[in-house]
């Protein structure tokens, strides 16, 4: 069966359907969730149940798309705070790390293309392309995996895997990119003209991302729309201008989008309850899509044919090219553990960007690229089994997992950012009713109010003679410390 469109619509739904089920089942035994998805592809693709995706172009658009809102949002949750004491660590991974891994990784895939033994054979060049397509941690994976497993980590290891993987896909891509115009013009590596088109790129990257983020929150505050559901689809809008209008002017596009996510994330900004929720649902909706199209879009058996080579790539990845990359990078660091080094080492997951950057060599028609993609493929999904199920349990035994912070309030209730307030809980005790189990008789700061009491499923408006009981849960609002 192929897709046309009468029946789009129809497949789609169910494909979305099902993968959502059998992520409930998944989580409970620890599988993560975007694996669970690229398996449904597979299984509903060619070798499976029969539907035919065979476009990689149309793979790489609707990865562009995704990667966009993905980054988009993760850079948006991104707080400056929590970032500023790892952003050079976050950085020298994001860049010095991403171009080590290419290089060792590059080499060892020559090395084994040379060997006799193994029926591979790609030139050097085209060796460091298919290390580059894989040379970065995958940002979708990475913020699924540490957001849905809740993990607060120690040594500021969240935010420093979160800088990382949000900002390291433009180097992988700029590698990737590079290689391609290289071995498809057949002429040699020129390392100055490289240098210069990745200056170029984070230049612009970066300076098109800050200035449409600053855009972009200028806008959404100032705007007066008759409908708050129009802000996120305005903001959704500007992220894809955003992205494009940085292509066309020969920088990273999706450099960009982060950083202008973590731009408009970090200022205040008018209705975010409502471009938070709709940027989050969007951002499943989207690593649904994406992972289920990859996962049609392979053929299982043909990656029968590299399995040996993958496995050994893969092994190679994850045990010496990583670990080396992070420990040079962590060197000057000399306050962090080793502990914490050998869990960022491990946290090196591979997922939907080196699938969809794989698609690059094949669109471009480069000599080899089938095989690329399918040993990208294996890769990544060796990775996100054997490292993606592992990542948890790694930092409880190495002993840098944190309780989780407790996020809202038992009442749901928010404030918007306009006002001054901050919201806060807290549950009665025997010693707290000491003096007295009326609201008055507590000793509550002043500019601190009684919002609401909860007892059990019911809510009390209070006032001064209301009776308190042990258990209770009482809603406060204060005023903000002055700074």
């Amino acid at each position: 069966m192929i897709f046309t469109a009468e029946n789009i619509l129809l497949i789609g739904a169910v494909l979305i359907f099902c993968s959502i089920l059998i992520s409930k089942t998944g989580y409970r035994f620890g599988i993560p969730t975007l694996l669970l998805f690229l398996l449904v592809g597979m299984v509903f693709g060619s070798d499976g149940l029969g539907l035919q995706f065979n476009s990689a172009s149309d793979a790489q658009f609707i990865g562009m798309m995704a990667l966009s809102i993905i980054l988009f949002t993760g850079g948006m949750d991104t707080k400056l705070q929590d970032i500023r004491p790892v952003l050079t660590q976050g950085i020298l991974l994001s860049t010095v790390g991403v171009l080590m891994t290419t290089l060792l990784t590059g080499s060892f895939i020559y090395f084994l293309s040379s060997l006799t033994s193994m029926d591979f054979s790609l030139s050097l060049l085209t060796c460091m392309l298919l290390a580059a397509t894989m040379s970065s941690t995958d940002s979708a994976s990475v913020f699924n995996l540490l957001r849905s497993q809740k993990m607060n980590l120690k040594e500021n290891l969240r935010p420093m895997l979160e800088l990382e993987s949000g900002s390291n896909d433009p180097m992988a891509y700029m590698l990737t990119i590079a290689l391609i115009q290289v071995v498809a013009s057949g002429s040699d590596l020129q390392i100055g003209a490289v240098v210069k088109d990745l200056l170029v790129q984070f230049f612009f990257g970066s300076v098109i991302g800050f200035a449409f983020g600053k855009f972009s929150a200028w806008l959404i505050n100032k705007i007066n729309l008759s409908n708050a559901s129009l802000y996120p689809i305005l903001l959704l809008s500007l992220v894809f201008i955003t992205f494009t209008t940085t292509d066309l002017l020969k920088g990273n596009g999706y450099l960009a989008v982060y950083i202008a996510g973590v731009v408009v994330g970090n200022t205040r900004l008018a209705f975010r309850k409502e471009v938070d929720t709709f940027m989050n649902g969007l951002t499943w909706l989207f690593q649904i899509i994406m992972f289920l199209s990859l996962g049609l879009l392979v053929n299982p058996h043909e990656m029968l044919d590299v399995v040996v080579v993958a496995l050994l790539i893969a092994v190679f990845m994850i045990l010496v090219a990583r670990p080396l990359s992070v420990f040079t990078c962590l060197l000057p660091f000399r306050s962090m553990s080793n502990r914490a080094r050998f869990f960022v080492s491990w946290v090196g997951l591979r997922g939907a960007v080196p699938i969809i950057f794989a698609t690059y060599p094949v669109v471009a028609e480069i000599p080899g690229s089938h095989q690329i993609f399918n040993i990208v493929f294996f890769i990544t999904l060796l990775s996100l089994i054997f490292q993606g199920m592992t990542i948890p349990m790694g930092a409880r035994m190495l002993h840098l997992d944190l309780p989780q912070e407790k996020e809202g309030n038992e009442f749901g209730v928010e404030l918007p950012e306009e006002i001054d307030s901050q919201l806060m809980d807290l549950t009665l005790t025997a010693e707290m009713l000491e003096k007295g189990n009326r609201l008055v008789d507590m000793d509550i700061p002043k500019g601190t109010l009684v919002m609401l009491v909860k007892r059990g499923n019911e809510f009390i408006i209070p006032n001064g003679q209301v009776e308190l009981y042990v258990g209770d849960k009482l809603l406060f609002i204060s005023e903000n410390p002055k700074k």
